[in-house]
């Protein structure tokens, strides 16, 4: 369906596919249910840090991922020829630091991994100076290079779908980078360069070559979209917002590139005028992850707050302390957020908590976390929360709850909330049919 949609797109309509990167059970539920309100296709994807062979920061290998996200689709009914599972950035950069030939072996595991599992969008990224790599590693890796990396690895991927059954599509390419790594910008941005057009040329190009070389001009036909800069990026307290015209020569040229659109990395919190000219503007493929644990973030704080509040009148509630077990978690294990925060120690504590990198989200399947939380669902879900307490904690799902179509349930009001952003993509990309 996928390359159903993009040969629509690359035939003048103006339509285009969210991709959800997250492991979130509270964010796949609610993307799932915003494809069912709209009859769409869903894509999910996982990175290269969140799932591998070793289990990644979630703890899940490839197959342990599509079966989590098949059995959502089972117990929510959604229809398993509408879901598309997603590799992003596969490739070498979790072993970056090893030598070239160790590096390239795993990787080439993890995509093997990742298409047995069932995924078909496969996301080739090979742009990193691996442990020996020679050259200037404040300049790009060599475009050739990155270029054969990428061809040796989609070999990986053609051959481990050549063993599952006859019945499943062949994998379907994602070449490029012009992204900061897996996991968002890890500081402050000065500038943001659009990508030049010549680049991205050379990037196909070379990319062609190397497919061709190594016998697999079948898998090349199936290379869907190019990574590119856009001119957008998110990091702690700053989003780069997409101007068209800067990318205008971007547009162009992918007019005249048959069957190939973009992908457009880190769109997370633009407006939805400007991602509705990303797609408009043949970026029709839109990657989003932290604006979605993000809205997550927001609603178990509100959440929290509900049940101090309600704390003071019920005795019987055993806090769930939900804020005071994630600083704590964030404190012990700060590798996931303190390359990414400066500032005083208080500017640190505000950002671990409200950044828009949303480096919270690396906590959540922390034991003493997610006790918490199931903590603070209990406990809300014993009580009727009070119509005052939603409406001041919950603002945008209070008229839903008083017209009756949303259930005044924690659970429930945690999903409406990430809605709040899925639906702003299913617009964009013209799903969403209201």
């Amino acid at each position: 369906m996928l390359k159903e949609l993009i040969e629509r797109h690359k035939q003048g309509e103006a339509v285009g596919i969210w991709s959800v990167c997250s492991a979130n059970r509270f964010v796949l539920e609610a993307a799932f249910r915003q494809a069912q309100e709209d009859d769409s296709l869903l894509l999910i994807e996982s990175t290269s840090n969140q799932v591998n062979q070793y289990g990644g920061y979630t703890g899940m290998k490839p197959a342990d991922f599509a079966s989590l996200v098949s059995e959502l689709a089972r117990k929510l009914g959604f229809p398993r020829e509408r879901l598309l599972l997603g590799g992003d950035h596969l490739g070498p950069h979790v072993w970056r630091n090893e030598p070239a030939a160790t590096a390239m072996e795993k990787a080439a595991e993890q995509v093997r991994q990742y298409v047995a599992a069932g995924y078909r969008k496969i996301h080739l990224d090979t742009s990193m100076f691996l442990g020996d790599d020679p050259g200037d590693r404040k300049r790009p890796l060599e475009a050739a290079l990155v270029a054969e990396r990428t061809a040796f690895l989609a070999g990986v991927a053609e051959a481990a779908a050549a063993e599952r059954s006859p019945a499943n599509e062949a994998p379907l390419y994602v070449i490029g980078t012009e992204v900061p790594i897996p996991g968002g910008a890890q500081e402050e941005i000065a500038q943001l360069a659009v990508t030049a057009v010549d680049e991205v040329e050379e990037t196909i190009e070379l990319t062609r070559r190397a497919f061709f070389a190594a016998g697999l001009q079948d898998a090349w036909e199936r290379v869907v979209a190019v990574v590119v800069q856009p001119g957008v990026e998110f990091a702690d307290q700053q989003v780069f917002d997409y101007r068209r015209s800067e990318a205008a020569g971007l547009k162009q040229f992918i007019e005249q590139v048959p069957g190939l659109v973009y992908e457009a990395h880190s769109t997370d919190y633009q407006t939805a005028g400007a991602l509705r000219e990303l797609v408009e503007d043949h970026f029709a493929i839109l990657k989003v992850g932290p604006w979605l644990t993000f809205a997550f973030r927001e609603a178990v704080f509100a959440l929290a707050f509900i049940e101090e509040e309600l704390a003071r009148v019920y005795s019987k509630i055993q806090p769930s302390r939900i804020l005071d077990m994630l600083e704590q978690a964030m404190e012990q294990e700060p590798r996931y957020w303190v390359s990414h925060y400066r500032g005083t120690a208080s500017e640190q504590a505000f950002a671990r908590k409200y950044s828009l990198s949303d480096r919270i989200r690396y906590y959540w399947a922390q034991a003493e976390v997610k006790k918490a939380l199931e903590r603070l669902l209990l406990n809300l879900s014993s009580l009727s929360i009070p119509l005052s307490l939603i409406s001041q904690f919950f603002p945008a799902q209070f008229p839903l709850v008083r017209e009756g179509t949303l259930a005044p349930q924690p659970g429930d009001l945690i999903r409406s909330k990430i809605q709040e952003v899925t639906r702003v993509y299913a617009r964009a990309t013209a799903f969403q049919r209201s």
